[in-house]
């Protein structure tokens, strides 16, 4: 599978966002919507006042990260605003993990579970076969900017090993401080969905940035 690259909205130029989406429309794979509610993690991000807007001029896939404590209370107006991906933290689902997977199934989105860098990747373990991808957080969730965790390499080729084990190729999805001194390590460890946010838009040249992560 080729490595496909969703640069982050959340490190966009809210004042030119049309700009921005344009420009993610002609050079990335995927636009990543980091959600944050300011109680899951310490931050708020943006709701659904922004992903209408952008639902309507975004012609790559839309991958809603749902950093909040009620994800289930948004899949329903996600499917909505056109949003095909949506991945939400086991820390906020817990035992209705199974059943969310399957109620954004019912709605026609790809499921992910998400974890942060404190919780044991053999926590997603259990819904492999049911979820469709994961996200392995690399930096902890609610904060764009971070430093990215070393540790995090092992853990995506942990859960990379296990999949290969149980005969399935589910996306693994790594968000945080990836940029083009890491990239080719987190590819090598079996990333293959690679959330970038500074490393993208703060680059002098963002189209040349996705593309030089894409082929790194």
């Amino acid at each position: 599978m080729r490595v496909q690259i969703a640069p982050s909205v959340l490190a966009a130029d809210f004042m030119n966002l049309g700009k921005d989406i344009e420009m993610l429309n002609n050079c990335a794979d995927v636009i990543h919507l980091d959600v944050m509610d300011g109680t899951l993690v310490p931050n708020i991000s943006f709701g659904f006042s922004v992903i209408d807007q952008l639902g309507k001029i975004a012609r790559i896939p839309m991958d809603a990260h749902l950093m909040v404590v009620h994800p289930e209370r948004w899949f329903e107006n996600l499917k909505k605003d056109g949003v095909s991906m949506v991945s939400f933290h086991y820390e906020a689902a817990g035992e209705d993990t199974a059943n969310h997977i399957e109620t954004i199934h019912s709605l026609g989105m790809k499921a992910g579970v998400a974890i942060n860098p404190d919780m044991p990747v053999e926590t997603l373990f259990p819904y492999i076969g049911k979820a469709d991808y994961f996200l392995v957080m690399s930096v902890f969730a609610g904060f764009g900017g971070q430093k990215f965790i070393e540790e995090s390499l092992e853990r995506v080729a942990r859960l990379r090993k296990e999949l290969d084990a149980r005969g399935y190729d589910s996306i693994i999805e790594i968000d945080g401080g990836i940029n083009a001194g890491n990239i080719k390590a987190v590819k090598e460890a079996g990333a293959d969905l690679i959330v970038a946010g500074s490393s993208v838009f703060r680059a002098e040249k963002p189209e040349e940035a996705v593309s030089a992560l894409r082929d790194a």
